[in-house]
């Protein structure tokens, strides 16, 4: 994007918020009216102005930094989080206040067509009542103090899923085979260190036969894992480490010099996954072996609709026997869908990544929401077709907003177990 148009993007921004700030304002203005302290009154309406406007304009200064050459930093990434936390809770208010001003509208034409000869006084817009704007600043409150947590806190508070499938095909010796998974680390996002080491600990603590990583080590550049190298390698497993690329892991969404470099940068992140201690699968497999039986670890580069595919599942299928147990690692679950559900192949149990679950939503016992749904139908947890199983990872880190809400960063384990047919 030229200069002019990123220019003209940012003082459309600017005009927006500052409509809403004014509009916001006045709601304030109705909602402390006949406050008897002055004082508290000037500091919640300036006050309110002052951090508003103070935010858009730390938002547009701090974004004009921005360069595609580095792509977002976890400051860049603060800057749009708290901009984003301000513009949503002024879009709640506005759209409360919005509902009762066209109430107020209606009441005014209805007390003039009913009273128009005799009660020319009646004014065309009744003046606002408070408790609308009361109830404007409730429910306002509720998205303004939900993503600040998620911003300071819920980004960091890792789960523990688990999940036991089960299968009529998997050899004896794996029954009660456990796996651990991570996926979506995004480490160019990380802004506290030892609270991902938090999360490494309970990745740890599980103590599963296997671990896997299902992509997107990094945002964008091979450097951005480095400070959490010693980190990530403290996580062991009896039966191995095994990772694949995301689509993040290419380099494609900044710019480079040249061709070469960004090969190159690909080729240094390669070596991160060793350094890590992690078996990178590139469209190749392995067999896994427990007490003479055997299963197949498969592992597949990117393949996503609307993504980079380079995925080859018969290339990385090539040498598996026909009847074995296997298990796919493919970063993006619409792989699953749109290939390896339909597969000549039986693909057991593909495990992959990459929604983050929109890192927002709900789930409780009763509902189960997030907007990613609507792009990805299956978007975290559990899935199953014709006998072949999916495992969707809400992913362990954070991109773009820095933060996340009701959709916690995900430390996945798996027990997998054999069906006793009756």
């Amino acid at each position: 994007m030229h200069g002019s148009a990123i220019l003209k993007v940012f003082l459309f921004i600017a005009a927006i918020t500052l409509l809403l700030d004014w509009y916001v304002f006045n709601g304030l203005r109705t909602l402390v009216q006949d406050w008897s302290s002055q004082r508290l009154k000037n500091a919640v309406l300036w006050g309110f102005l002052t951090l508003s406007i103070g935010t858009t304009l730390v938002f547009l200064i701090g974004m004009s930094s921005f360069r595609t050459a580095r792509g977002m930093t976890p400051f860049h990434e603060w800057v749009l989080s708290l901009f984003l936390v301000f513009l949503v809770t002024k879009l709640v208010f506005s759209i409360i206040l919005l509902l009762g001003d066209f109430g107020r509208l209606l009441y005014g034409l209805g007390n003039r067509l009913l009273h128009s000869g005799a009660r020319k006084d009646l004014p065309f817009f009744p003046a606002r009542r408070k408790f609308i704007s009361e109830i404007a600043v409730v429910v306002a409150a509720v998205p303004f103090s939900g993503l600040l947590y998620g911003m300071f806190k819920g980004k960091y508070d890792y789960k523990v899923y688990r999940e036991t499938l089960f299968f009529d095909d998997l050899p004896e010796a794996f029954d009660g085979f456990t796996i651990t998974q991570l996926s979506d680390i995004h480490s160019g996002s990380f802004d506290h260190t030892s609270a991902v080491q938090r999360g490494i600990n309970i990745a740890k603590a599980q103590h599963s036969d296997l671990f896997v990583f299902t992509g997107d080590l990094v945002n964008n550049a091979a450097w951005e894992i480095e400070p959490y190298i010693d980190l990530f390698k403290q996580i062991k497993a009896p039966f191995g480490q095994f990772s694949i690329l995301g689509n993040h892991d290419y380099g494609d969404y900044i710019q480079w010099d040249s061709l070469q470099e960004k090969e190159a940068n690909l080729e240094q992140l390669k070596a991160q996954h060793k350094k890590l201690g992690y078996r990178l699968l590139l469209d190749e497999n392995l067999e896994l072996e427990k007490n003479g039986q055997k299963i197949s670890l498969v592992g597949v580069q990117n393949w996503g609709k609307g993504f980079i595919q380079l995925g080859d599942l018969d290339k990385a299928l090539k040498g598996v026997n026909e009847n074995a147990f296997k298990i796919l690692l493919s970063h993006d679950p619409t792989h699953w869908v749109e290939k390896v559900r339909h597969h000549k192949a039986k693909i057991q149990l593909t495990l992959s990544g990459h929604t983050h679950g929109a890192q927002f939503g709900v789930e409780t016992a009763g509902l189960r929401w997030s907007p990613v749904k609507y792009i990805y139908p299956y978007w975290a947890g559990p899935a199953s077709y014709n006998g072949r199983q999916l495992y969707v990872n809400r992913g362990f880190g954070f991109l773009a907003f820095s933060g996340r809400l009701g959709i916690w960063p995900e430390v996945t384990v798996l027990t997998l177990r054999r069906r006793v047919n009756s």
